[in-house]
């Protein structure tokens, strides 16, 4: 996928639509980063991924990793890729200047890694986790830790993974079995297994931190007695940790990236954070990956995109309806400009999201105004897991549709974008499945106020029928939970419509602001406008009923219950 291709969408929603400049530069770290600075930097960024890491896609796939002996060895022309990547400065682009970063907005790295994932999703997994690793580290490790390992993540010399699935567990972090034991000198032994562990082991760089959930030996049972550990590759003296690589899976997709099964036997690391809260500090570094596994999706897609939009404008195929000549270019078709239209309405749309949502993680950060960061922090909270979910779901469903412009072609390897549908379904599922995405936003998030945030949220959005029929649905769902105490399963059965419908009403949002920016009516713009209007937003309705449904059938459930009690 050509970055550049992209470069002057990209800049439009990000100045025109979003005013994003505007909005960063009123932060004070931020001050000085003009729209100039940020466009140099995106286009030097463009540049690198379309030549450095977009030409390894093939060979990531059909190479693959490569494991001997515990040793693991990456596709050819990944090492010095990514050499070249932490040499130039790229991971650490949203790090701050005293860490060794650039101290830039965060929205420009969101806009590095879509490319970047797009471009190459198995070899963008090797520094998928930094910014996380790095916000965790500067929020919870002590200062000799940070001394020690805070610059190598914050500027990509070390990698870093994120070590919580067991094969016993899966999503159940309460499950887990790993123990660290203090030791007298302030470190600890770490003992265990873990599963699924992307860049375990590697030869992309010379030292790879894990940072480790495990049980201290007098922690309580379950989620509260997890303890977060970081437990380097080597160790300070340039000795090998007892950490082993003890195989890496075959996998559906994601073949540039090794995913490990990890054992610790006795390792040495140091605990992070507070004993028995583990898990706040690694919900830091879940957050910030979250965000990213959402321009995975919206990254992905637009490859598929480019790829069939390209095909279809090559390839001739029966008369079009209408047409004079006996054989059209498929892009002629009405299911095809259907299809590549309505995919469009995705990716532009969630950019803005996407894009709107880092804008908010800085605000959060920087803004002097308490107001200004409660709001911010309230649209993070809620709009992530839609992000994450919708759009990891929508890349690969999207994808598979864009490859259904290909017919035949598009099942085989040689057009490339059957790589894409194989790589961009574990989006779906890593970093929180999409289910547990749906239960967090509204178990966790709207109704623990009573939907109290959402509907603060939805107050911030013009009140369109759509806007409007979420609000009420929210407050619907509320007054039954509360209604219903004995039906404890009720919002779980309808967390997923209400994350999807989430999404509908967000991507309205986002494209009334691109209609309404300047420039947003021109003929770009126009066809994934129409499509939005005319093949996605209908889904809301569906989604409506189907929670509408859920919540008559729990009544009639209730007095059921009433009348038996």
């Amino acid at each position: 996928m050509p970055a550049s291709q992209t470069l002057a969408d990209i800049q439009f929603l990000l100045t025109e639509v979003l005013q994003a400049p505007a909005q960063w530069q009123a932060l004070a770290p931020f001050a000085e980063a003009d729209a100039e600075l940020a466009g140099q930097v995106l286009e030097e960024a463009a540049k690198f991924v379309d030549s450095a890491v977009a030409p390894l896609q093939r060979v990531g796939d059909e190479v693959g990793c490569r494991f001997d002996a515990g040793q693991v060895r990456t596709p050819p022309g990944f090492r010095d890729a990514y050499q070249a990547f932490w040499q130039g400065g790229w991971p650490a682009l949203a790090c701050a200047p005293e860490d060794g970063g650039q101290g830039l907005p965060a929205v420009l790295e969101c806009v590095l890694y879509e490319w970047l994932a797009g471009a190459n999703h198995g070899w963008t997994m090797a520094p998928g986790l930094l910014h996380g690793a790095y916000e965790c580290l500067k929020h919870h490790a002590s200062d000799a830790l940070k001394a020690q390992y805070l610059e190598k993540v914050a500027t990509g010399e070390w990698l870093a993974t994120m070590c919580l699935t067991e094969a016993h567990a899966g999503s159940d972090l309460g499950l887990v079995r790993t123990r660290g034991v203090p030791q007298p000198d302030g470190s600890a032994r770490v003992n265990g297994s873990k599963i699924f562990i992307s860049g375990g082991e590697h030869d992309l760089t010379d030292n790879i931190v894990h940072l480790v959930l495990a049980r201290l030996p007098d922690a309580p049972a379950g989620p509260k007695g997890l303890s977060l550990f970081l437990v380097p590759k080597v160790l300070e003296d340039g000795t090998r940790n007892a950490v082993v690589c003890e195989r890496i899976e075959e996998k559906m997709g994601l073949h540039g990236s090794p995913t490990c099964v990890m054992r610790f036997d006795d390792a040495t690391g140091w605990l992070v954070g507070e004993p028995n809260k583990g898990l706040n500090a690694m919900f830091v570094m879940m957050n910030a990956a979250r965000l990213h596994v959402g321009l995975q999706g919206i990254g992905l897609l637009e490859a598929a995109w480019q790829k069939a939009s390209a095909y279809a404008a090559e390839r001739r195929q029966m008369r079009a309806p209408g047409a004079t000549e006996p054989v059209s270019l498929i892009q002629d078709h009405p299911s095809i400009r259907r299809t590549l239209h309505t995919q469009r309405a995705w990716i532009d749309g969630g950019r803005v999201l996407a894009y709107h949502t880092a804008l908010q993680l800085d605000i959060a950060k920087h803004s002097t105004d308490a107001a200004e960061r409660a709001a911010a922090q309230r649209w993070c909270a809620l709009v992530t897991p839609v992000l994450k979910a919708a759009f990891t779901d929508q890349g690969f469903q999207g994808a598979s549709a864009c490859l259904q412009v290909f017919g035949g072609h598009g099942y085989v390897s040689e057009w490339g974008i059957e790589q894409i549908v194989r790589d961009v379904r574990v989006a779906m599922i890593y970093e929180g499945t999409n289910e547990i995405q749906a239960i967090d936003l509204l178990v966790r998030k709207v109704l623990a106020d009573g939907g109290a945030g959402m509907q603060a949220l939805l107050a911030t959005l013009p009140a369109t029928t759509r806007c409007n029929a979420l609000a009420q649905i929210t407050s619907d769902l509320a007054t039954a939970v509360a209604q219903h105490p004995q039906q404890p399963d009720l919002p779980y059965w309808v967390a997923d419509e209400y994350l999807r419908a989430t999404a509908l009403v967000l991507l309205e949002w986002a494209w009334g602001r691109i209609t309404a920016a300047p420039g947003g009516s021109a003929e770009r713009w126009q066809a994934p406008a129409h499509a939005l209007h005319t093949w996605v937003l209908p889904e809301l309705d569906m989604r409506l009923a189907v929670m509408r449904q859920r919540l008559a059938d729990a009544a009639v459930l209730q007095d059921k219950l009433a009348s038996t009690a």
